[in-house]
């Protein structure tokens, strides 16, 4: 049901996806920037590695993204 919701919501605003993943990773990255405690999100996720749950909010791409975009030759 929470899916269904989710669906007619985002396609009231305009969003085609959007989904309970979508909002399990959106909390997992909001969890890590105020708490910076990837070892604690690994366990709420049931992740094998720190790396894996880093990996999977997206945090290491835009620690790469941040690194390339002030980067010159």
């Amino acid at each position: 049901m929470a899916y269904n919701i989710l669906k007619c919501a985002g396609r009231q605003v305009g969003l085609e996806e959007i989904g309970t993943h979508t909002l399990r990773k959106t909390f997992g990255y909001h969890f890590y920037l105020e708490t910076k405690d990837a070892a604690l999100l690994q366990q709420i996720f049931n992740h094998s590695a720190p790396s894996v749950t880093l990996r999977y909010i997206g945090i290491n791409q835009d620690v790469q993204d941040r690194a390339i975009e002030n980067f010159s030759l």
